[in-house]
Parts: structure tokens; sequence; C-alpha cells
């Protein structure tokens, strides 16, 4: 089965303008001012809240269903939904059955008419100055890798929600087989991936470093095997504590020297797999198990260390933040660093939210890390040394802060001057990166 790209619609971001209807009415008859023509619809559903009538390209589309003479039909091969004018009879039963309001009758030509996607460049996605609508393109990584083997074995032991474990099945889906993988203590490990009981979580060769020594060590094992001729991708999956704090020496070296290996740092701002407590990567105000809220202390005191910045001052061949909630963007920073592993040192630094130890529900994983980046709290970029740093996400409109701190349990605590210093310090730290970028 194949994934599709799709329209998608944002209610609560939608401010009512209708220029995405004059859009689509222009790209569809050349001119904007017969809003009739429109294929999406924007209607007032109550004051100040709005809904769009459009088509959803269903894949078990109740207009398809009641349509008697087989007009409409599921193309297989781009997942519309398909009109064809030679065999539809008019009956309109299509436009009944269909909940979205995506098909409607168009007395001007005679006919039903509904959403095509104007060929996979949505006109009204282009003039929503507000983001309420989005056209979806990830289903090229799902039909590109979903029929990849999955190298880690299912049910590991990780907790409900957790970012990482989806993202480690993401690497070594694009990373394949040929692969040798250093995981230092930590939650990756912990889940598992190493093994226990005589048995691996992983079907390729995978080992537990110390935090101290884990880029040194896959330094070390990328060199034996060029010296036996053959071409191996090095990796490391660390967490924050396993980068930023214990194993930055082995790191930093590494980096310096230049070896020829991938570092991805999973970045859940503290040593989650064992208590919750703060590392370096903790950011300001974050309650911890050794940062605790109480008449003495109010969260952990410092800042967060840069990591991604520091890895830039290094001159790394190759280095990129990510977040799983742009998987397109993650996919082609990963391949970006593959690439430049052959050749030097490569750095991801992925943000990898925690519901355990950050308290917010498991089910809402994927909407804070949207969060994180929405409100600047995290930036998207990457970085190479002959272009400089080129931003992958736009920082112009943030979401405000507090949409972000309040959705999550280790900032339940903050007072006003906390959240302030806490914006000055991003603000200083975008205005920083925008110095270095081209």
């Amino acid at each position: 089965m194949s994934a599709y790209n799709s329209l998608t619609y944002n209610a609560s971001l939608c401010i009512g303008c209708g220029e995405c209807m004059m859009a689509c009415a222009k790209a569809k008859t050349g001119s904007a001012d017969d809003l009739s023509q429109s294929r999406i619809k924007i209607v007032v559903a109550e004051e100040g809240k709005y809904e769009a009538a459009l088509c959803r390209q269903c894949g078990d589309a109740k207009c398809v269903m009641n349509c008697p003479s087989g007009a409409l039909t599921k193309n297989q091969a781009n997942g519309l939904i398909d009109w064809n004018a030679d065999t539809c009879v008019n009956c309109l039963l299509c436009t009944v059955g269909c909940v979205y309001g995506g098909i409607t009758f168009e007395a001007s030509v005679g006919h039903v008419a509904k959403c095509d996607t104007c060929g996979g460049d949505p006109a009204c996605v282009k003039v929503c100055k507000s983001g309420a609508l989005g056209y979806v393109t990830t289903a090229a990584i799902y039909n590109d890798y979903g029929k990849e083997e999955d190298l880690f074995a299912p049910g590991l032991a990780a907790c409900q929600g957790c970012n990482s474990e989806l993202m480690i099945r993401h690497v070594l889906r694009k990373v394949g087989k040929n692969v040798v993988v250093a995981a230092p203590p930590g939650c990756i490990p912990g889940m598992g991936t190493v093994g226990y009981n005589g048995k691996a979580g992983a079907k390729v060769p995978i080992f537990h470093p110390l935090l101290t020594n884990t880029a040194s060590m896959l330094a070390g094992l990328k060199r034996t095997y060029e010296r036996q001729g053959r071409e191996v991708t090095a990796l490391a999956l660390a967490g924050d504590g396993g980068a930023s704090d214990v194993g930055f020496q082995s790191l930093s070296g590494a980096a310096e020297r230049g070896e020829r290996i991938l570092f991805i740092c999973f970045d859940n701002e503290g040593y989650m797999n064992t208590g919750m407590q703060a590392s370096s990567a903790t950011s300001f105000g974050s309650w911890t198990s050794t940062t605790p809220v109480g008449d003495k202390l109010q969260g952990k005191r410092t800042d967060a260390k840069n990591m991604p910045m520091v890895m830039m001052m290094h001159n790394a061949a190759y280095v990129a933040t990510a977040s799983s909630v742009y998987m397109e963007d993650f996919y082609e920073k990963l391949d970006k660093a593959l690439e430049a592993s052959k050749k030097g040192f490569a750095y991801l630094h992925l943000y990898a939210p925690c519901p355990s130890g950050w308290r917010f529900p498991a089910g809402l994983t994927i909407d804070i890390c949207r969060l994180m980046v929405e409100s600047n709290f995290v930036t998207l970029w990457d970085y190479e040394p002959d272009r400089g740093l080129v931003f992958t996400h736009p920082t112009d409109k943030p979401k405000p802060l507090e949409s972000y701190l309040k959705a999550i349990g280790k900032y339940r605590h903050l007072a006003q001057e906390q959240v302030d210093r806490i914006k000055k310090l991003l603000e200083d730290r975008l205005a920083m990166l925008k110095r270095f970028a081209r």
C-alpha cells in the first residue's frame, strides 16, 4: 500500500481572509472574481472561527461508494479522487455522501467539481498567510523506506511516547545494514538495543562503549575497517549526557581530528535513563531530580549548553539540528550527514522531548516537538564549512514561548522573571546564529 501527499487544514490558524478561495478560483478559471468557482470554501463555524469545505481525498471515499456510474475513482498512483466526465450522470449522489463538503455541483459548468491539488502544487497553500493550509509530502518517506527492514527488534523497552525509539528506527532504515553502531549508556541502550540476556535488540553490529569514550572507540573501529579495505558507516547513537557532558572530551577530539564518523545526539535534556537528572543540555528553570523546585531552588540555575553551535565551532564537515516533526528535513540532513561522514566528522543534533522526564502525556510527543520549533525554543539549521549556516525552518513569526512552556510539566513552576530570562536567551542565540547564516 502506498502513502500519498495531502492537503491539510488547521482551523485554529485560519483567519477567514478568503485568499485561498480567490487563488483557487483563479487557478481553475483564470479569474479570482467568482468565488463560487473555488474548490475550497471557507465558512464561518462561529464568531471568529472558521471551517473549510475541502476534498480530503479519502482512502475510503463515500463519494466513490455512492457513485452509481463509476465516474469517481480512487487514483492509486497519486491518491486523488478522480472524476470522469464521460461516465458522470449528474445524479449528485456523491455530494450527499461527502461529509466534508468537498465535492459540490457547479451550476456555471453544469457538473460536480472538487479539489485536484493543482497537480501537486496547490495554489491555495501558497497564498495562505496564517499557515492554516499545508501540503504534506512526507508520503515519499514511507514509500521509499517503508519497505526497508526495521533493523531494531520489535518490543524494545522504551517508555510510551518515546521520541528516541521512533527516530533510531528511522535512522537505521536510512543507513542500512552496512554499519557499526556505538550506543553509550543512556536511554537508547536502556531500551534493549544493545541487548540483554544474551540477545541483541539490533540486527546490525552494535556495542556499548563507556560514556567517556564513545567517539574515540568508534573512530578506532572505523579505522580498523578501513585497514581491512571495508567501507562501513560508523554511527554513534548517544544521549545529551554522552555528547555534551561525560562524552564531550572524546567527541571534541574526534571532531578536531576529522574522524570519518557520524555522531547523532538525541537530546532529551537530561540523564533520563537513570532517574531524570540534569545535564548540561538541560534548559534553564527545568525541574529534574537534581534540580528540584522548592524554597531554595526553582529548577536548574544555568542555561543549556548550545551543543550544535559548539560542534559548528569545531569546523566539522557537517553539523545540523533536526526534529521528528519535520521528517523530510530530517531525512535530507541525515543523507547529507552520511555523505559528509565519508570524508570527515558529521554531527546531527536531534531534539527528543521525553514524556517521562518532562512530565507531559505520552500522546503529545509530536505536538511538543512541533511547539519547540514553532516557538523558536529550538531552531532548525545545517552547516557546512564551505557554505556556512542555512536555516531550514523559518524563525520570523514564532508562536508565543508560553504556549510551549505551559505544555510541559517541568516548567509548571516558572515565575515570570524566569520566563523572561529564557526569552532573552533564545533571542540572543537566534541573533548569534543569524550572524553565521549566509
